[in-house]
């Protein structure tokens, strides 16, 4: 990004006026010029969602000055910047939609994204083509779940955050990624796979237990879809020991596993990734990548509210 752009990203989160200077760079129809005003629109919105956890946020009156509230409304403006244009977010959706628009090749925006932050020295799988209706659930349910989380999503995020981050690490799947799918598969922690006599399994991705798997295993009845019709089956589980196991079985059966092999490359879009799973069979709903990329969209929302929080104490 230029010293321009960085300019009109800080300037944009703070005043909706500048608008007028985004339009005029969308104008130009370039992948570059596209990213941009999508990485503007998500940091208008970041502005607002965190002006919104300030004024919900109870203050005791002693400190408040003109002074002090201008120095927040700076701190939360650079919050907005900084958590704005990450892989899998709003953005995505909204350079995608611009891209059609426009005319230009989604794939072109994607490319030109990847190939400038030198994601793994090479350009990653742009995310395919999303529907209308696609599109506006994801939208509907990026604002529903940014405004009010429910707590089992806040508490299972919390919970499972830092052993992601670890295992995103060692394998580059990003920890939201990973969250957001374990908290769909559960049910936020609501649904999780017990074993005989009702012992964790810490079975948190429903990862079946087949001919190969030499550990322990939950046997449980799970709804499959045949033919696009859901039915009840008997299916036996892979069970662990610990969260931890569950995470790192997960990236390894996602990166060493040749089925899942495109889907591991394409990080950079949380829709596309997703996309990718559902493709190659990871799961029999035929709305699992949509449903998938919610959860994935409101991990990211909780875990930005988590740390705008911690640097704000």
């Amino acid at each position: 990004m230029s010293i321009g752009q960085t300019t009109m990203s800080n300037s944009l989160a703070a005043d909706a006026s500048s608008l007028n200077s985004l339009k005029l760079q969308a104008g130009q129809s370039s992948p570059a010029a596209i990213k941009e005003t999508a990485k503007q629109f998500e940091s208008l919105f970041m502005r607002e969602l965190i002006k919104s956890m300030r004024e919900a946020t109870m203050k005791s009156g002693l400190n408040d000055s003109a002074g002090e509230n201008l120095g927040t409304d700076l701190l939360d403006q650079q919050y907005a910047v900084q958590m704005s244009g990450r892989p899998g977010g709003l953005s995505d959706l909204i350079a995608a939609q611009l891209s059609r628009q426009m005319g230009v090749n989604p794939a072109d925006t994607a490319a030109g994204a990847a190939g400038a932050a030198g994601a793994k020295g090479a350009v990653q799988d742009a995310a395919p083509a999303i529907s209308s209706l696609q599109r506006s659930a994801s939208l509907a349910a990026y604002g529903k779940n940014a405004a009010s989380p429910t707590a089992s999503q806040s508490s299972f995020v919390d919970r499972h955050t830092q052993a992601a981050i670890r295992i995103e690490k060692e394998t580059g799947i990003p920890a939201s990624y990973m969250v957001g799918q374990a908290g769909h598969e559960t049910g936020w922690g609501r649904s999780e796979i017990k074993q005989r006599g009702g012992a964790p399994s810490y079975n948190l991705f429903g990862i079946k237990a087949g001919a190969g798997w030499k550990g322990k295993v939950a046997e449980v009845t799970t709804t499959e879809y045949v033919n696009g019709v859901a039915q009840k089956q008997v299916a036996k589980f892979r069970a662990y020991n610990s969260y931890d196991e569950s995470f790192r079985d997960y990236a390894r059966l996602i990166t060493q596993s040749p089925r899942y092999e495109k889907a591991s490359q394409q990080t950079s879009s949380a829709y596309a990734y997703a996309s990718g799973l559902q493709k190659a069979g990871y799961a029999t709903d035929p709305n699992y990548a949509a449903k998938l990329s919610r959860a994935i969209e409101t991990t990211q929302r909780l875990q930005a509210r988590t740390q705008v929080v911690a640097q704000s104490i």
